[in-house]
Order: C-alpha cells, then sequence, then structure tokens
C-alpha cells in the first residue's frame, strides 16, 4: 500500500512542480514529461525508504 501512496504522491507533485516552472518559464506543459518526473521521483523516494534511511532493529 505505501509503494501506492508514493506514486501516487510522486505524480502530484511532478505535475504541479512541472505546470509551475513551465509557467513561470513561458514553455507549455507537457505531461508525459510531467510522468518521467514522476516515475523518477518514484524510484528515488522508494529507493530511499527501503535501502538508504533503513534504521536498523536491535
Amino acid at each position: 500500500m505505501h509503494y501506492i501512496m508514493t506514486i501516487i504522491w510522486a505524480v502530484l507533485i511532478s505535475l504541479a512542480t512541472s505546470f509551475v516552472l513551465t509557467s513561470m518559464a513561458g514553455e507549455p506543459f507537457v505531461l508525459f514529461e510531467a510522468l518521467i518526473l514522476a516515475g523518477i521521483l518514484s524510484i528515488v523516494a522508494i529507493f530511499l525508504g527501503e535501502v538508504a534511511l533503513k534504521t536498523e532493529k536491535e
């Protein structure tokens, strides 16, 4: 379940970020590029949560 929520949040955050940055630059919004960013954010977030930030249990 936490993978699904991570992907949903990554999609929402990347869409908002892409929309704001392209609007500020005066460029057209491209959904495919925002979804690529969402995929990258999802992979990074899942990697950080599962591997990099794992605490050792005693």
